[in-house]
C-alpha cells in the first residue's frame, strides 16, 4: 500500500471522530417536517417495538452474541492476507446462503499481506527485562540477529528534532502524552519515518490507549518514500514509563530488538454482500456494515466482530419477522479495513455507477457497547427525520442523534461526498482499552448490548428503507 493511501487513512480516521455535535434541542428548533411525514414515521412504532421485543426479550434474544461467539471461537483473529480471513468469509457466505438471503456473494479485492512473525524486545542495560511488544502493520523486520542498540526516549517529534544528534544509531522510543487517541496516533503512523530521518535504527511507540494491563496495541504505520525503512513496534504504557524513568535517572539504556515482520505480495480477499431485496424499489439501498478483518492479535471480537454481527443480525432479525421494506436492505462486510479501507475503496470503484441509489449507509466500527443512538452525517432535514426515527427506540433508551462532519471509517468514503449515513453511537469510553490488542476478545462484548444494538440497527435500516420518500441528500451542516 502506497504512502498516499496511508496519508488519506490518517486524515480520514482523524476527521471521522472529531465530531461537531449539534444538540437535539437546536435541531428541533430548525425542524419543519410536515405533519404527514412525522405521522408516517410515528406509524412504525408498533413495527419497531416488534423488532425490539424480538431482539431483547423474544425469539432473537441472545442470538447475535451466540453467533459472534461461535464465529470468534472458530476463527479467532482475521488479518488481511491470511487464509483464516478467507475461511471466515466463506463461513459467512455459506451462512447467509443457507438462510435464504438475496444476492449473497463475495467481491474480490487485492489486499496487503503483512506477516508479523516472532518478535521480542529485551532490555539488557541497566538491567535485564523482557518487554511486551507488538510490531506495527507494514513494519519491516530486523536482521535475524536483531538490533542491539542504545535507547533514546522522546516526548514528541519536536523533542526528537532537538535531540537529533543523540538519535543516530539508537532505538527511538516515543513516550508521547496521550490526550486522545486521535492526537497521539500520528506517532504510530509516522514515528518510524521521523526516527529514520535522524538516523535511528528502530522506532518504538507507547501504545495508543489511556489504560493498560501490560497490553501493547498494534495498528497501521506508514513509510515515507525515499526514507530508510526501519522497524516499528508498540510497547506498553508501563514499559514506556519505565524507559522514561531510567533515562531521567541518567542511566544508559540498551535493548535487543528482534522482529521477523515481512511484507509479502498482495493477495486476493473479498467484500461480502447479502441483501433482503426491496419490494418496490429494489435498486435503492440502505446499507448496514462492519469490517470482517481484524488485526492478528486477540480475537477481533470488538473490532469489528460486533459490528459485523449486528449487521448480520439486523438482516436475520428482519427476515425472522417477515419484514421486507420497499427498498433493499444490504449488509456489507468490508475486507482489509485495518490496512487503509482497502475493501471499501475497491467497492466504491466497482459500484461507482450505483452511488445515486445509496439511500443511507450505516457502519458500526467503534465498539458495540450500550447504545445511545446514532452519530450521523446529513443535512437539516435528514437530521430531523433521524430524530423522529430514533424516538421509536425509547424503550431501549437509544434515542440520541449527533451530527458530525464525518462518520464511520469505511463509509466515510461516501458520506464525505454527500451520501447520508451514520455510525453506531454507544457508551464507548473503554473502546481503546481493547482496541488492536490481545484484550480484544469476546469478554469485551455483552449479550444484552448486542441485542439492543441489533434492534437499533434493524429498526433504523427497516424504517429508512420503507418510508414513502427517499432519505434526503443535502449539503451537510456540520
Amino acid at each position: 500500500m502506497g504512502v498516499h493511501r496511508n496519508f488519506i487513512l490518517l486524515l480520514t480516521v482523524t476527521l471521522t471522530f472529531v465530531t461537531c455535535n449539534v444538540s437535539n434541542s437546536k435541531i428541533e428548533d430548525e425542524c419543519n417536517l410536515s405533519a404527514e411525514l412525522k405521522a408516517e414515521i410515528a406509524s412504525y412504532s408498533s413495527t419497531v417495538e416488534k423488532i425490539i421485543n424480538a431482539a431483547v426479550d423474544g425469539s432473537f434474544k441472545g442470538v447475535t452474541y451466540q453467533e459472534l461467539s461461535l464465529f470468534v471461537d472458530t476463527f479467532g483473529n482475521r488479518i488481511a492476507g491470511s487464509q483464516n480471513l478467507e475461511n471466515a468469509i466463506d463461513y459467512m457466505i455459506d451462512k447467509y446462503t443457507a438462510d435464504g438471503f438475496d444476492n449473497v456473494h463475495g467481491e474480490e479485492v487485492q489486499v496487503p499481506h503483512w506477516v508479523r512473525g516472532s518478535e521480542s524486545a529485551i532490555l539488557v542495560e541497566p538491567r535485564n527485562a523482557t518487554l511486551s511488544i507488538l510490531g506495527l502493520g507494514t513494519s519491516v523486520g530486523t536482521p535475524p540477529e536483531g538490533i542491539l542498540a542504545e535507547v533514546l526516549v522522546v516526548k514528541s517529534f519536536d523533542d526528537l528534532q532537538s535531540k537529533a544528534e543523540q538519535a543516530k544509531g539508537k532505538i527511538v522510543v516515543y513516550n508521547e502524552d496521550f490526550d486522545s487517541y486521535f492526537s497521539a496516533v500520528v506517532y504510530r503512523s509516522n514515528g518510524a519515518t521521523e526516527a529514520a530521518k535522524v538516523g535511528a535504527v528502530a522506532s518504538l511507540i507507547r501504545s495508543m490507549t489511556d489504560f493498560s494491563l501490560n497490553t501493547p496495541h498494534t495498528g497501521l504505520q506508514s513509510y515515507e518514500e525515499n526514507v530508510t525503512k526501519i522497524p516499528g513496534a508498540a510497547i506498553t504504557i508501563e514499559d514506556a514509563h519505565l524507559l522514561q524513568r531510567l533515562q531521567d535517572e541518567g542511566k544508559t539504556i540498551k535493548m535487543l530488538l528482534k522482529m521477523e515482520a515481512q511484507n509479502l505480495p498482495d493477495t486476493t480477499s473479498r467484500n461480502l454482500v447479502a441483501e433482503i431485496e426491496g419490494t418496490e424499489y429494489p435498486e435503492k439501498v440502505v446499507i448496514v456494515s462492519g469490517h470482517i478483518d481484524s488485526w492478528d492479535v486477540g480475537e477481533g471480537a470488538m473490532d469489528d466482530g460486533g459490528g459485523v454481527f449486528i449487521s448480520w443480525g439486523a438482516l436475520a432479525l428482519l427476515k425472522s419477522l417477515g419484514l421486507k421494506a420497499k427498498r433493499t436492505v444490504r449488509s456489507i462486510f468490508w475486507t482489509a479495513e485495518e490496512f487503509g479501507y482497502v475493501g471499501a475503496y475497491q467497492y466504491a470503484i466497482d459500484h461507482a455507477n450505483e452511488t445515486d441509489n445509496l439511500i443511507f449507509m450505516m457502519e458500526s466500527d467503534f465498539g458495540t457497547f450500550n447504545p445511545i443512538g446514532l452519530e450521523y452525517s446529513a443535512g437539516t432535514t435528514g437530521g430531523c427525520i433521524l430524530q423522529e426515527v430514533m424516538k421509536l427506540l425509547a424503550s431501549i433508551n437509544a434515542t440520541g442523534t449527533r451530527q458530525s462532519p464525518a462518520v464511520g471509517s469505511d463509509i466515510e468514503i461516501w458520506t464525505s461526498d454527500g451520501v447520508p449515513g451514520a455510525s453506531l453511537d454507544t457508551e464507548s469510553e473503554k473502546y481503546f482499552w481493547y482496541h488492536h490488542s490481545n484484550a480484544d476478545t469476546l469478554e469485551a462484548e455483552s449479550t444484552d448490548y448486542l441485542d439492543k444494538n441489533t434492534a437499533l440497527w434493524a429498526s433504523v435500516a427497516y424504517v429508512l428503507a420503507d418510508l414513502s420518500i427517499d432519505f434526503p441528500r443535502e449539503t451537510t451542516d456540520g
